[in-house]
């Protein structure tokens, strides 16, 4: 037998950290291997050990874990697997802050102890993200977990380097690479946040080489030039084909440079004459590259300019940009300067303007990769959801350059080469190396250099399970069944992981992606530090708990679209719980299990059905909504079910039952109650973990967990259309009974009869069979069916898809005390339109008081005139 002592106020702290203690101790969140079964795996976006979680991290595991639930409870062999990224740069320019604070500097101190000191930052931030999601319900299999430091990880990470170098899928290579000056590393093209600024366009005069002639270069980083090794010009052009072949002076540098030809050149665009700094520039480099021009780098990788620089070596970029044109325009080289606006790209982590540098670095040959992710998209075999998603991913794809993997870090998994310093070449492996594979020197050094974070959580679908090792976690949960992610990552992460699933495990590693979009404030800003606008989740939990925000971030969300928070909403949630907690104690006191023994179909009446064949109806949406992964729609259907239909409909109209005397009649009421509760706290369970379990423990003892309780099914055997039908119009009878009394203020203790005329003789007897509720929730004195003429001519009526509802206008009102404090009511009012119509004829206010009062008393004239004529219409229909 159940305990039916469920505590008397809804309080979350006092049994949620409870129940997910009681989870873990029992191990309901860690999925044995049944080939019988059917897996559905989910792994996390590993949360970056940069700090704690926020608002969208609370949103993209709430998600996450409404499915899991959900498809443990349908019988599926559920694995969430948890697990965070080491975030290399990111994680890196966090700890060396908090050295700077301690008058630390990471190359003061050393590799060896700066890495010490980020290990412990790990430590301390994987144990907070760990709390939080176990805080929100997380409902994630701790005895999984994974970094992508880990020990397995790494191993995966080098083997995958190993493999696609020996496939000549990675080379190393002296290429054009975003560099950070702050950060010091190189960045992929995904790492960088573009936005347009206002800038400079400088016209530069070139002068040809023996002759009064020159040209005229247009830049917007003059600083560049001093690294300039040519002139384009298109072959085509006509007005420079005289001066292709032949010599310019660079100025300042007065180093000669050729006028090229080259079809890259847009003639319309400027003056027709482009600069070439191969160094500098990634179009430049290719230019250089087709015409076998120098490369003359002038920028040290801190931003300042070096010996090639000639006299502004040692100045910072920005400073040389200034003493670079100060010294054009005294030689009277500097034509014009333009206002240009343009696209700058800045580092997203640090927001520095990033320098395109020529670098020797660590590439992977994207295109032989890319091919088969784009048809495994194509082909269907990977879903987007919305589908309008998978455009930016083929954009992405499709105009894929090789991607740079090489980083100039500390923190992340080093690149397993090893140099020979005796025969200068290279060991590539997956162990350590302790000589040279190809001269047997001990002589070797390894690679300073870190891997792109990226590259080790591309892997993380089949690293995680122990690839490369053939485990059995491997076989039975790969590939995944959903990928839940932001679609800020789209090209950063889930591309990378597409890819590389084909590549390593040969199928693609999810089948579906679903995109959800951002947690915006209530104005529609994004949270963010700077604007002070951030919500965290715990405080949010610790106030409300966990179960208010899960659902009110929920509520409302569509895949794809971002979303505002409003406090507001947290507060309704919590009233939603309350309103079931309420509802499950109610039921709790009225349940008896002699009187359920007792039980026999044959006793149900139409309310009893009706309940049960919507939610038979709810059971069959709330499973399609969240097949389509329209989660918000799913919990729409129960949150309207559970408050409108089981609480403010249902249990009010059995409450007689419940109290009456007949125990068949009384038992069909109980056990109805019992089962759309507890079928109700299944459906809502996903969503809100810890309510519906604290009272289902109450409520049943079919299972000794909701979490382990069978999904409720759609059964043809519980639908009653009939009853149905016929219990929406006695709700609708009564709702519109309810709306006349409001409109006229009747008080509930004035009973009056309810008269219908039934649109048929089947709704007739509905309404006849109902009659015990238009007393207890109309407060009727009786419910008539009279003959249209016995119809009082006063009587007020509403007119319902079921017939006609009327009430006697006597059993509302005392007629003469109506009429009398209408008269008062009238007097009021006409006394407030005389104030307002004064005012406003008054020239001193309208002219001297702000505009929004009058505008205000004008609105106050429209309504008290308004009030006015309604009052004299009732008094008018009274008196006649």
């Amino acid at each position: 037998m159940e305990d039916r002592n469920l505590a008397k106020t809804y309080n979350p702290k006092d049994f949620e950290e409870r129940l997910y203690n009681e989870w873990l101790h029992k191990g309901y969140f860690t999925p044995k291997i049944d080939k019988s079964k059917e897996p559905f795996t989910i792994m996390i976006p590993p949360p970056n050990i940069t700090g704690q979680l926020h608002m969208g991290h609370a949103l993209d595991n709430t998600l996450q874990d409404v499915l899991i639930r959900w498809k443990r409870m349908q019988g599926y062999t559920t694995l969430w697997l948890p697990g965070e990224d080491h975030a290399s740069i990111a994680t890196e320019v966090k700890v060396e802050a908090e050295l700077e604070k301690q008058g630390l500097y990471k190359k003061q101190i050393g590799r060896e102890k700066f890495l010490e000191k980020v290990w412990e930052w790990t430590h301390k931030y994987r144990a907070r993200i760990r709390e939080q999601l176990m805080k929100m319900g997380a409902s994630c299999d701790w005895t999984r977990e994974r970094f992508t430091m880990d020990e397995g990880l790494n191993r995966a990470v080098r083997e995958v380097f190993v493999r696609l170098y020996e496939k000549g899928l990675i080379y190393q290579g002296n290429r054009i690479i975003n560099w950070c000056p702050k950060c010091m590393t190189a960045l992929s093209d995904a790492e960088i946040e573009y936005e347009e600024k206002e800038g400079r366009l400088y016209h530069i005069k070139y002068p040809v080489k023996d002759s009064d002639e020159y040209v005229i270069v247009a830049t917007t980083r003059p600083e560049t030039m001093l690294g300039d090794v040519a002139v384009a010009v298109n072959p085509n052009d006509e007005r420079y084909k005289h001066l292709i072949g032949k010599n310019l002076i660079l100025p300042l540098v007065n180093r000669e440079i050729p006028v090229i030809a080259d079809e890259y050149v847009d003639m319309e665009f400027g003056t027709g004459c482009v600069k070439i700094t191969p160094a500098h520039d990634p179009n430049d480099f290719e230019v250089g590259q087709r015409h076998n021009l120098p490369q003359i780098v002038v920028m040290n990788e801190d931003g300042r300019m070096n010996s090639l620089a000639g006299k502004y070596e040692g100045l910072e970029r920005y400073e040389a940009r200034k003493q670079v044109l100060k010294d054009l325009e005294e030689k009277g080289l500097l034509l014009k300067v333009e206002e240009h606006n343009h696209n700058v790209g800045t580092h997203d982590r640090c927001k520095t303007v990033v320098e395109p540098l020529l670098s020797k670095q660590w590439f992977v040959k994207m295109k032989p990769l890319a091919e088969p992710a784009i048809k495994a998209v194509k082909e269907g075999k990977v879903q987007f959801i919305p589908e309008r998603f998978a455009k930016v991913y083929f954009n992405w794809m499709e105009n894929i350059q090789d991607w740079c993997i090489s980083r100039q870090l500390w923190w992340g998994h080093r690149i397993p080469v090893w140099y020979c310093d005796d025969c200068g070449r290279l060991t590539v492996q997956v162990e350590d190396a302790t000589k040279c594979a190809h001269c047997g020197s001990t002589n070797i050094h390894q690679d300073e250099d870190v891997l792109d974070t990226w590259f080790s959580s591309a892997l993380w679908p089949f690293s995680t399970l122990g690839w490369p090792e053939k485990t059995e976690d491997l076989e039975y949960f790969y590939p995944t069944s959903v990928l839940v992610t932001g679609y800020d990552i789209i090209f950063f992460w889930v591309a990378r992981m597409i890819f590389s699933g084909i590549e390593h495990m040969g199928e693609v590693p999810f089948k579906y992606v679903l995109i959800h979009g951002i947690v915006r404030d209530s104005q529609g800003r994004k949270m963010s530090k700077s604007l002070g606008n951030g919500i965290d989740p715990l405080e949010i939990i610790d106030q409300y708990g966990a179960d208010a925000l899960r659902f009110t971030l929920v509520t409302g969300n569509s895949p794809g679209n971002d979303m505002r928070f409003y406090m507001e909403r947290v507060e309704a949630a919590r009233n939603f719980a309350n309103k079931i907690w309420n509802a499950a104690r109610f039921a709790l006191m009225n349940l008896d299990d002699e009187v359920l023994k007792s039980f026999d179909e044959t006793y149900l009446n139409t309310a009893d059905k009706w309940i049960l064949s919507r939610l038979n109806k709810v059971v069959g949406e709330v499973t399609e909504n969240l097949n389509k992964f329209e989660l918000g729609i799913a919990l729409q259907k129960i949150y309207d079910f559970i408050w409108s239909e089981v609480c403010d409909w249902y249990i009010e109209l059995i409450k007689p039952r419940l109290y009456g005397e007949d125990v068949k009649d009384k038992a069909s009421a109980q056990r109805v109650l019992k089962e759309v509760l507890v079928d109700s706290l299944k459906l809502l369970h996903p969503f809100m973990p810890f309510i519906t379990e604290e009272i289902y423990k109450h409520l049943t003892d079919e299972m000794p967990s909701i979490t382990i309780a069978r999904w409720p099914e759609y059964r043809e055997d519980r639908v009653f259309e009939k009853e149905e039908v016929n219990m929406n119009h006695v709700i609708d009878a009564i709702r519109a009974v309810r709306n006349i009394r409001t409109e006229m203020n009747v008080p509930n203790s004035r009973r009056a009869k309810v008269m219908i005329l039934p649109a048929s003789i089947d709704i007739k007897g509905a309404f006849e069979e109902g009659r015990i509720y238009f007393e207890k929730l109309a407060y009727a004195s009786e419910v008539i069916f009279p003959d249209k003429e016995e119809i009082p001519k006063d009587a007020v009526s509403k007119v319902i898809p079921g017939g006609e509802i009327f009430l006697p206008l006597e059993d509302l009102i005392d007629r003469e005390k109506e009429i009398e404090r209408l008269s008062k009511e009238k007097e009021k009012l006409e006394k407030e339109v005389e104030r307002v119509n004064n005012k406003l004829s008054n020239p001193g206010f309208i002219n001297k008081a702000p505009q929004k009062v009058v505008d205000e008393e004008k609105a106050k004239k429209e309504m008290y005139e308004d009030m006015l004529r309604k009052v004299i219409e009732r008094l008018e229909a009274l008196k006649n």
